[in-house]
């Protein structure tokens, strides 16, 4: 039998509790729903509880219905509840989640001070990662250390590896290049006579690991080859047994004034399919992969005047706005993301991954992977297939190399990013110059290396999109959801902004799609 209380009672439990509650609440709690709204009030301790109405009113009405339901009748209502349970069960089941693997997360705290030191053994590291992939080249399988090459005779034949530290132009536009190894250092000149040598001389960048093969000569090596670290042997072009879709999408700057909220909350809408052709529906349930690579906020004092173009002025609040949208997506799709230069990470790269600080919910998501930038996935594989192997860069060190390489500048820019994609692939690393980007280095490794080419090179940062087959790699460069801003026009930026790209896994077609 359940206890008797009265109002005073009531009254008195709440002000115990520091909960402000309505005289119209408090008349309909009596002895048949008081231990229940007890329970409810305690499993919220920790929470913000000085208003809580609404919610005891919400557990008021569920108790009143659930004694206004019929108990059993022949079990009939039992029955009829668990095959509509079962139907949901069997719904479920048909969406099948997909595989993901973690292959690469930078997410080493920074703790000590950085010295010269560091630069000195992280630019050793990525010498000598570069290094294994250049022996494999038939041309340097017999390479000497530039220490011995200084003391062969001259007009000897030689080749060696080594990382530019410096790069030089003479009148008669040779140019010099200087090459350092574990062992020394030395000059290598490519002349105008070698055309096709003169040519990769002039886009090698500062800090590129190269191999050379030439003539000897007194403390200069008359270069023949230039050769780079790029793949050479035709991959493998996989595509997966069954089929299923990767949605890639980047900079959406939550919190900005000329975010696109009308486009977005179109793409959500399809995502949903709330919207779309009965064929998009089809393939937008399919869909078992969301990649979201940077820029996931607009951020606080990215650039001069930045307050000026904020419609959310903290950082925290336009976090939320990211998780409410990633709690959108259904929960059978995967969801990887990555920090940017605008999110609130360290700028200098490689970037960990979100504080839980900032976005604590997504931490309590099954299907949502926070990684760092770059990093490295492996999705879609089962018994029968290996999968496809993803990396992940937000593409910091993008308008570096559209202004400084001359055939990607001479062609458009920051408008080709799938030039700059291929170059960064030939090099083997995501920002070879130590001026590209800011670095922050590790005696260990060198995390911004491909050692590796992937199935797919996936970036974004300069609001644009493009997808391009390259040595059967998938390139694909995502776009922006913001209007065109002063500051865009400024730094040369022009976004082709509200798109989205989807891939068919099975047969690897890639469309854009416009929203």
């Amino acid at each position: 039998m359940q206890e008797q209380v009265n109002k005073q009672q009531i009254v008195e439990y709440f002000l115990g509790k520091e909960i402000l509650i309505e005289e119209k609440t408090i008349e309909k709690i009596d002895e048949n729903n008081f231990d229940t709204i007890k329970k409810f009030v305690e499993a919220k301790e920790g929470e913000d509880t000085l208003f809580l109405d609404e919610e005891i009113n919400q557990v008021i009405d569920t108790l009143k219905e659930n004694e206004t339901k019929p108990k059993t009748q022949g079990n009939e209502i039992t029955q009829e509840e668990n095959k509509e349970e079962q139907k949901k069960e069997t719904t479920k089941e048909k969406i099948e989640r997909g595989t993901i693997k973690i292959i690469k997360n930078y997410d080493k705290e920074v703790t000590e001070k950085k010295t010269v030191q560091h630069f000195v053994e992280s630019f050793k590291q990525r010498y000598k990662k570069i290094e294994k992939l250049l022996r494999n080249r038939q041309e340097l399988r017999s390479i000497t250390s530039i220490n011995r090459i200084l003391q062969r005779k001259e007009r000897d034949s030689v080749s060696l590896i080594g990382i530019v530290r410096e790069k030089q132009v003479t009148k008669n536009n040779h140019i010099i290049l200087i090459l350092e190894d574990l062992t020394g250092e030395i000059k290598v000149l490519a002349t105008t006579n070698n055309e096709k040598t003169h040519k990769v001389a002039k886009e090698v960048s500062l800090d590129e690991v190269i191999g050379i093969t030439g003539m000897n000569g007194e403390e200069i090596v008359f270069a023949s080859t230039i050769i780079r670290p790029e793949v050479t042997i035709t991959r493998e072009f996989k595509k997966a047994p069954k089929e299923s879709y990767a949605l890639f999408m980047g900079d959406l700057h939550f919190g900005s004034k000329v975010f696109l909220k009308e486009k977005f909350e179109k793409f959500k809408k399809w995502l949903k399919c709330e919207a779309g052709t009965e064929e998009q529906k089809k393939t937008v349930k399919k869909i078992k992969y969301l990649f979201l690579v940077g820029d996931l906020i607009e951020g606080v004092g990215i650039y001069p005047s930045q307050e000026e173009d904020l419609e959310i002025k903290d950082v925290y609040d336009q976090y939320k706005e990211l998780e409410k949208f990633v709690k959108e997506i259904p929960d059978h799709i995967h969801v990887v993301i990555i920090p940017g230069n605008h999110d609130a990470v360290r700028l200098s790269e490689p970037q960990p991954p979100l504080a839980e600080e900032y976005v604590p919910n997504l931490y309590q998501m099954e299907n949502v992977h926070l990684l760092s930038n770059p990093s490295r996935v492996n999705i879609d594989y089962s018994d029968e297939f290996p999968g496809f192997d993803i990396l992940l860069y937000h593409g910091f060190s993008f308008p570096f190399y559209a202004d400084s390489v001359e055939k990607i500048r001479e062609k458009g820019g920051q408008k080709r990013s799938d030039l700059i994609m291929q170059y960064l692939m030939e090099v083997r690393h995501l920002a070879p110059s130590h001026t590209s980007n800011l670095y922050s280095p590790d005696k260990k490794e060198d995390a911004m290396v491909i050692d590796s080419a992937p199935d797919f090179f996936v970036t974004g940062h300069i609001h644009r999109v493009s997808a391009v087959n390259y040595k059967n790699m998938t390139l694909l460069n995502c776009s922006s959801w913001l209007e065109e801003t002063e500051y865009q026009q400024k730094v040369g930026l022009i976004p082709e902004p509200a798109r989205a790209i989807i891939v068919n896994l099975k047969t690897r077609d890639v469309k854009i799609i416009k929203f």
